[in-house]
């Protein structure tokens, strides 16, 4: 029986292993000179510091987050029919989001002290949720993130949108066809009241509303602004606006953040509807949508602050604000737009023989070309020369070194630029012996990184 990856889990072959790498490196070239630096906490948690975290009512909690059970704990929840058994350290999840987990090892390790300057941190990694898979939405998927915690200021909410646009734009995300929605979701001190006008709404209207948004109306009820169903949609546009009902410090705090995007000359649409799907949201939200190739899944990414959930971590209180990207969905914008980077060859050299006679040499060769920092590759299936030749222009290798019985005789090899196919005869012992210099004769004693240019000489 052949198998498959699960359903909406996908491989990350050679060319899509390459364009995430890149988007690691040119997140940590942007993010990095905005004083991020990267952290990596584990793939599962506690099941609790998610739903305390992200929230029981919230459907990334309520309908997909993944359990996890070593083979004895299940057994014991088996037989009791539920996890009561099980201790809290006993109860795990994958994570289904980046931003809980790293509050919880913030707040585990003390990450940020009293009057110290604001801890700035991005990760990049899978993510897990039970999807309905379609285009853009898988089960297993990956997020770059960025978290800023111990920073009131509304300059902190701009520093951090300005950022995730000029990442965008560097990974090539062609800015014409995206989107930057902003809307304030209000605090502690004004989104209770708003919260209950809207759940009021619900149940005013709620013949006209699916059985999803009625339940939520108990739950959830800002959560109806995201609801798909054309009815729903329609009815929810006359809801109550948060904006019409923001005390004076989340006004105050919005109108700032907003007159730094103005002033940075960064275009944006206020979205009132904006509420993100996650409970620990306060003040700032924004969401990068785009009309390009993701199909009905127009959202890149998008973040905002959470002032309360540390606390509801059990830390110190503490302010902090993040956004998360999703690469599958970066990649599909790329693809649409021709922009993917394309995985450059890695192979300076390929090293042809041309008989049996001359593998240990060719061999030789290989180990002491990689030790000195260079790329190369020989073939291990002991093919013909023609053959030999088509492999290394499969690999893309740069240069072709032909191992001759005949011209080692005379201590030489010749060299073919696979670019030009201009070739000449090269001396041996002296390649030999700079390899040496810089690679050392064994694994450990390198003394330098030889440039790949300087080796055999045209």
């Amino acid at each position: 029986m052949a198998y498959s990856a699960p359903k909406g889990a996908n491989d990350l072959l050679p060319d899509a292993m390459y364009v995430w790498t890149r988007a690691i490196q040119e997140a940590a070239g942007v993010f990095g000179r905005f004083g991020y630096q990267m952290v990596e906490t584990p793939i599962f948690e506690q099941t609790e510091v998610f739903t305390r975290g992200i929230g029981e009512a919230t459907d990334v909690v309520g309908k997909e987050m993944f359990t996890v059970r070593s083979g004895e704990m299940y057994r014991r929840a088996l037989e009791a029919g539920s996890d009561a058994p099980l201790k809290a350290d006993q109860k795990l999840s994958l994570r289904p989001e980046g931003t809980a987990g790293w509050v919880r090892a913030a707040v585990q390790h003390n990450v940020v002290e009293p009057g110290a300057a604001p801890s700035k941190v991005f990760y990049a990694g899978p993510m897990f949720r039970a999807e309905n898979v379609q285009k853009g939405r898988l089960r297993q998927f990956h997020q770059i993130g960025a978290e800023c915690l111990g920073a009131t200021d509304p300059t902190a909410d701009a520093e951090l949108i300005i950022m995730l646009m000029l990442y965008f734009r560097n990974m090539g995300i062609p800015m014409d066809k995206t989107t930057l929605l902003i809307n304030s979701m209000g605090d502690e001190a004004c989104r209770p009241a708003y919260r209950e006008k809207v759940r009021q709404f619900i149940l005013d209207h709620a013949d006209q509303m699916c059985p999803e948004c009625q339940r939520r109306a108990q739950t959830n009820p800002l959560r109806a602004f995201d609801c798909k169903n054309p009815d729903c949609a329609k009815v929810m546009e006359n809801a109550p606006r948060i904006t019409d009902h923001l005390c004076p410090e989340c006004q105050d705090h919005y109108a700032k953040v907003k007159s730094y995007l103005d002033a940075m000359g960064v275009p944006y649409v206020e979205d009132p509807t904006l509420v993100r799907g996650l409970d620990y949201y306060t003040r700032t939200v924004f969401e990068v949508q785009t009309s390009f190739g993701l199909g009905s899944q127009s959202a890149l990414g998008g973040g905002g602050r959470y002032d309360k959930l540390v606390e509801t971590v059990g830390g110190r209180p503490t302010p902090g604000l993040g956004f998360a990207l999703g690469f599958e969905r970066m990649m599909l914008v790329l693809d649409q737009a021709n922009a993917i980077p394309i995985r450059p060859s890695s192979t300076d050299f390929f090293i042809a023989c041309v008989d049996d006679s001359v593998r240990d040499t060719a061999f030789s060769m290989l180990t002491l070309m990689r030790q000195a920092g260079v790329s190369a590759e020989m073939d291990h299936q002991g093919r013909s020369l023609k053959s030999q030749l088509k492999l290394a222009n499969k690999l893309g290798a740069n240069r072709v070194v032909f191992l001759g019985p005949d011209e080692l005789a005379q201590g030489k090899v010749k060299v073919r630029n696979m670019a030009t196919h201009a070739e000449a005869l090269c001396d041996l012992d002296s390649a030999r012996r700079i390899l040496e210099q810089f690679g050392g004769r064994t694994v450990g004693a390198a003394t330098g990184r030889l440039s790949a240019d300087t080796l055999f000489a045209q």
